[in-house]
């Protein structure tokens, strides 16, 4: 199998012969830095770079800007640009470009993907992400309830321009899979109700998802946090996927994939055993390996792999994914 036959049968859940080994989310800066002294090689910079050196499958990401140059940011993180429709007004002229994608970049790597040998994807900003980031975290909780139209507002603007990049998107290939960045929960849950979400948030994804199931592109929610509450809302919503399950925050794969049979998921290694070493790994992929063989469902760090996991680490790490992969791959026969 090719890099996208694999993809397609695992996210089908059909047999396979292979996980693919992937780093969807790369390294931190930190990370690099500590590698570039314990042996990477100082002129490999380019994320796609590192995947090869390291003999990853490539699965090239494109995060679609929603903000122009100029646009304005917040003075401290969480902190808004707007508090009002008349800010939204006066800043909507830094937002919602119609020249995001960078067509060169995707006519590049389509000529890949139609060679089998990348799976492509893009991210956009999501309907909870865009009013928080403009409005800031806290004022954006309150305007659920004190300033609902401008949430409607922005969240009809953004998904006016959503369906906009898919079709220039497509216009030069149809990519594999989607992502809308949301991050609604953290270690306790979501952040805000079924009720809300259902009013808030649904409705867009009710304009956008039909779009992008008629392209045949898989669309995943991305959320750090305990996803376990709003997989449903999401899955209801007619997202298919859900990344990257962060262990930390009590996720289980297990649970998961009892409640929601249909749905695909991406991440889940805890990226904190990565560097306990060679026993623990193995234990982690021992965890992980009766639901990868299953099908729908691609096993990965479940965030960036931190700075506290050496070169050594690492590449431990890799030997132990590959036997995972191809053990997972022979016992999907059996399904």
């Amino acid at each position: 199998m090719n890099s996208r036959e694999r993809f397609q049968a695992i996210m089908n859940f059909r047999p396979f012969d292979r996980l693919p080994v992937i780093e969807w989310a790369g390294w931190w800066n930190a990370t690099l830095e500590r590698w570039y002294k314990e042996g990477l090689p100082l002129y490999i910079t380019d994320r796609y770079e590192i995947c090869e050196f390291f003999g990853l499958d490539i699965y090239w990401q494109d995060w679609i800007s929603v903000q122009k140059a100029g646009c304005p940011e917040p003075v401290s993180h969480g902190s808004g640009i707007i508090q009002n429709e008349s800010d939204y007004r006066q800043v909507k002229s830094f937002l919602y470009p119609s020249d995001s994608v960078q067509v060169d970049s995707w006519e590049c790597w389509a000529a890949r993907q139609q060679r089998g040998d990348a799976v492509l994807w893009f991210s956009v900003d999501g309907f909870f992400w865009l009013p928080r980031f403009l409005l800031g975290i806290e004022r954006h909780l309150y305007a659920f309830y004190d300033q609902p139209d401008l949430i409607h507002k922005i969240n009809a603007d953004l998904a006016d321009w959503i369906l906009e990049m898919v079709d220039n998107i497509t216009a030069i290939c149809t990519p594999d899979f989607m992502t809308f960045a949301e991050d609604l929960s953290y270690n306790h849950g979501p952040m805000l109700s079924g009720e809300l979400f259902n009013e808030f948030i649904r409705p867009y994804y009710g304009r956008v998802v039909p779009r992008l199931r008629e392209l045949g592109i898989i669309p995943i929610v991305d959320s750090d946090g305990d996803m376990t509450e709003p997989a449903c809302w999401f899955e209801n919503a007619g997202i298919d996927g859900i990344l990257p399950l962060e262990r930390q925050s009590g996720v289980d794969i297990v649970d998961l994939r009892r409640r929601h049979p249909e749905l695909k998921f991406i991440g889940h290694f805890n990226k904190m055993v990565m560097s306990k070493g060679e026993p623990e790994v193995r234990r982690e992929f021992e965890r992980l390996l009766p639901a990868a063989k299953k099908g729908g469902f691609l096993p990965a760090c479940d965030h960036q792999v931190p700075p506290g996991v050496s070169y050594d680490n690492y590449r431990i790490y890799l030997e132990l994914f590959r036997e995972y992969a191809w053990k997972a791959g022979e016992m999907s026969q059996e399904f």
